[in-house]
């Protein structure tokens, strides 16, 4: 397998990157968002993914290797394989996915060209316990790695974390701040997992 590929950048197109190695010149299938990064002429180290089939062989590259085990955990779903998988990282961050995935964010798979709701629900299924545990944590103290954070900092932090702007992440959370508030007026904590699932609908009716 080859782990990662370095060298200066030879040629850039839509989808793909050459990075010159020892003299040879790779072809890279990447995501938009890893191609921003690069820029001809300047020294590139990109983890790889070696995909094998009878006709081919074509190299994927990522930004790092975090995205690259995401793009290989997720062909291990029936059904994906490594185009949908990178066109589910072109639409979204690795921690978008884990996140899209623990709250059971089916629109957020559906916004991922070629996928449509039943496949976004098998996908749910499949990837529950594959994904691993977000950045931005979320479990029994809400989300975000600092516990003493409030209820609103880690879900404003959630919802930038999925792509949100600013704005529309603070509109979201003053549209669950009444059931947060409830929760708390009642002696519990602000469920955080609970109200970002309600955060990701209102963001999803006002588009």
């Amino acid at each position: 397998m080859i782990a990662f590929v370095s060298g200066p950048v030879a040629a850039l197109a839509p989808t793909t990157a050459v990075i010159e190695v020892g003299g040879i010149g790779m072809a890279v299938q990447c995501t938009p968002n890893t191609l921003a990064g690069l820029r001809i002429g300047r020294e590139a180290r990109l983890a790889t993914s070696l995909v094998v089939r009878e006709d081919s062989l074509t190299l994927y590259g990522f930004a790092d290797d975090d995205e690259r085990q995401v793009f290989e955990l997720l062909q291990t779903a029936s059904g994906v394989g490594p185009r949908l998988a990178q066109a589910m990282l072109a639409t979204h961050t690795p921690d978008a996915l884990r996140i899209a995935v623990a709250t059971g964010d089916e629109k957020a798979l559906t916004a991922v060209s070629g996928i449509g709701k039943k496949g976004a629900q098998k996908l749910l299924l499949e990837l529950k316990d594959r994904l691993g545990e977000p950045v931005v944590q979320i479990g029994r103290q809400g989300i975000g790695t600092a516990v003493t954070s409030s209820w609103r900092d880690q879900l404003q932090a959630a919802l930038i974390g999925l792509g949100y702007a600013t704005r529309e992440a603070d509109e979201a959370v003053a549209a669950v701040t009444p059931q947060a508030e409830a929760a708390l007026a009642e002696g519990g904590q602000a469920p955080v997992p609970q109200l970002l699932r309600a955060a990701l609908q209102t963001l999803n009716r006002a588009r």
